[in-house]
């Protein structure tokens, strides 16, 4: 059986090994290094217990685990505000026009425009899974468990959510949009850099990227190709947003210029679809098969369910979903449709 429950300290050595599965192809916003992971792991166990520091910003961390094993298949997070108290970067793609009213030329110039307009809204992040887990169930528990926290505990996060997408990367490593701009004012290649977001705080992209426009036609074939473009292996991720209600907008990653994809978080499906029933025995594992979750805090747990429905409106659910749920027969639990 799934289920997608909050991080926890014990859990460092599998969520690293999960964000050190992805390979050199698929980066992640989990930094690698131990020390640097164990803070995050520790940020996200105070957001969850309701300790955070003055001024300290919500970050939720949530694993996949088989509860047959107790091993860890997948991470995933959301930021209550994207750039936690700093920043959050991005370029926003738009066009001026050159005239010459003399020559009778006039032309438009596709530009990109340093932004920090997306700053505060609830950001979707650190998305990762076992390779062989995409496009199952179990991966569309771990997305959508997100949005059953969110619903449940919606004074938390913003009217609008955020997730950025990872842009192309050829099969050889090179990174086409970082090739042609980042590089030649980082000093550095994507992975360092991408580690570097990961580990540390944004403020180096202010301190080292140009605040002017960027010139799209200044920048290689291969670049402007990459321009908004997920890669390959994100499009799985990227349809099951979509089905969730995200659309890409004017902004991209700054680094591999990766879409942006934004949403109302009142309009997306998890949210408007879910609801608060109360949990009774079934006894068998007939019915429709749906997202359930119960719990606050650290408590909260998600996993997949067969459940049917009584005159009452409320669900029965075969006994293994209450033990997974740590919940018992008259508890409340909040359901959507898978």
């Amino acid at each position: 059986m799934w289920l997608v429950r909050p991080v926890e300290a014990g859990d460092l050595q599998g969520v690293r090994d999960i964000a050190g599965a992805q390979g050199a192809a698929l980066s992640s916003t989990l930094p690698k290094q131990r020390d640097a992971l164990a803070a995050k792991i520790e940020h996200s166990r105070r957001s969850f217990s309701g300790t955070l520091r003055n001024g300290e910003p919500a970050r939720f961390l949530f694993v996949l685990q088989n509860t047959e094993t107790s091993k860890i298949h997948g991470v995933a997070g959301v930021d209550a505000r994207a750039g936690n108290g700093q920043p959050f970067y991005n370029y926003r793609r738009d066009a001026l026009i050159h005239a010459s009213h003399e020559l009778g030329v006039s032309r438009r110039v596709e530009v990109l425009y340093p932004s920090h307009a997306l700053t505060d809204m609830t950001l979707l992040c650190a998305f990762a899974i076992s390779p062989e887990l995409r496009g199952t169930e179990a991966f569309e528990l771990l997305s959508r468990a997100r949005m059953m926290f969110v619903a449940e505990n919606r004074d938390l996060f913003s009217n609008r959510m955020v997730v950025e997408l990872q842009g192309v990367q050829t099969s050889d490593g090179q990174v086409p949009f970082w090739d042609s701009l980042g590089r030649h004012f980082f000093n550095m290649d994507f992975e360092t850099a991408d580690q570097h977001s990961g580990a540390l705080s944004k403020t180096f992209i202010a301190e080292l990227m140009p605040p002017n426009p960027i010139y799209v036609t200044l920048l290689s074939d291969a670049a402007k190709e990459a321009l908004g473009t997920p890669h390959e292996l994100t499009r799985l991720t990227l349809d099951l947003l979509q089905r969730e209600g995200f659309q890409p907008g004017c902004y991209l990653d700054i680094f591999d210029a990766g879409p942006v994809l934004e949403a109302r978080t009142d309009s997306l499906r998890t949210i408007v679809t879910s609801h608060r029933t109360v949990l009774h025995a079934a006894y068998g594992d007939n019915g429709e098969t749906c997202l359930i979750s119960a719990g606050q805090g650290g408590g909260f747990r998600c996993t997949l369910t067969a459940l049917s429905e009584t005159l009452k409106n409320e669900v029965k659910v075969p006994v293994k979903t209450w033990q997974a749920l740590s919940r018992s027969a008259g508890d409340d639990v909040r359901i959507a449709p898978l």
